[in-house]
């Protein structure tokens, strides 16, 4: 039987968990092939739900692949799309099934996706999310009613380090470990120089952290992530190591580049682990891990 997730967070080791998407349509050819890939080579693999606010195959669905395939699932839930009642359903479900972790999400605004005329429900927040897990091990609906059976996971949030202003980022992180977060995956970090600062302020709570890596595939994603996704910062150096690659090597220097940010973060004992998100291109997490010095 392969650690659980928990397991692997407690034992002290490096931990590396990565992402699948699940699709949009009922063809599962290549996310199983990136089960396939992933599920003997990192500790656990984050299954997206509605990523950006674009529908898809669902998050359970997919978590319940990983789990048949003999992965070790981490259930991303977002608040977005679903009211108190289906969030608590859901995590029913996935307990009976043998799913041990949940990623808390507030979500994406709606209006960023591809249903703009969707009604964004927001009815809790992924700190109450964690809370009415905490709950529902007790025994305990949001309603205050008796469960036949209760649950049991592993739940984490996420924070963004690289935020400008912080200050706000910092309350609600500790809200989170209030709430009930046992690990912590970030977003985006490049500056790993001011990471260790941000660190400097996390090793104070319980929570594993897990320092987000995305794989840079050109300058100009670079420079997109720049001006278009909030608390994710690439510093200069890197665009511009990316944009000197040469024709058809900027995806094999951003392999490099991950590599080397990873590898760092082990060394220098950063934080607890990384996770790694590969945006369309999850069959390169295994040259990263390597590039890292993991495989």
């Amino acid at each position: 039987m392969i650690p659980s997730f928990k397991e692997a967070l407690e034992s002290g080791k490096f931990v590396v968990t990565s992402e699948v998407a699940p699709p949009k349509g009922t063809n599962l050819e290549k996310m199983a092939h990136h089960i396939e890939l992933l599920k003997d080579k990192v500790d656990a693999m984050n299954v997206t739900d509605h990523q950006s606010s674009v529908m898809r195959f669902p998050s359970l669905g997919g978590a319940l692949m990983v789990k048949e395939m003999g992965g070790e699932p981490i259930l991303q839930m977002t608040c977005r799309d679903r009211n108190r009642m289906a969030l608590q359903a859901d995590l029913l479900l996935a307990a009976s099934r043998g799913i041990r972790n949940v990623l808390c999400l507030t979500g994406d605004s709606v209006v960023l996706g591809d249903h703009k005329e969707a009604k964004g429900v927001f009815d809790l927040d992924s700190s109450q999310l964690l809370a009415a897990i905490r709950g529902l091990e007790k025994g305990k609906d949001l309603g205050g009613s008796d469960l036949d059976g209760s649950v049991s996971f592993c739940a984490g949030a996420i924070v963004t380090p690289e935020a400008n202003p912080l200050e706000p980022q910092l309350i609600k992180f500790e809200k989170k470990i209030e709430a009930g977060a046992e690990f912590i995956q970030t977003q985006a970090v490049y500056d790993l120089d001011n990471f260790k600062k941000f660190m400097e302020y996390a090793r104070e709570f319980p929570a594993r952290i897990l320092a987000g890596i995305i794989l840079l595939t050109s300058a100009p994603m670079a420079r997109f992530m720049n001006k278009n996704v909030a608390g994710v910062t690439v510093p200069q150096e890197l665009i511009e190591e990316m944009a000197s690659a040469g024709k058809g090597k900027a995806l094999a220097k951003g392999i490099e580049i991950a590599g080397r940010m990873i590898k760092r973060i082990r060394d220098e004992k950063m934080c607890d682990g990384v996770h790694i998100m590969a945006i369309g291109k999850e069959d390169k997490v295994p040259e990263i891990m390597t590039a890292a010095g993991l495989l």
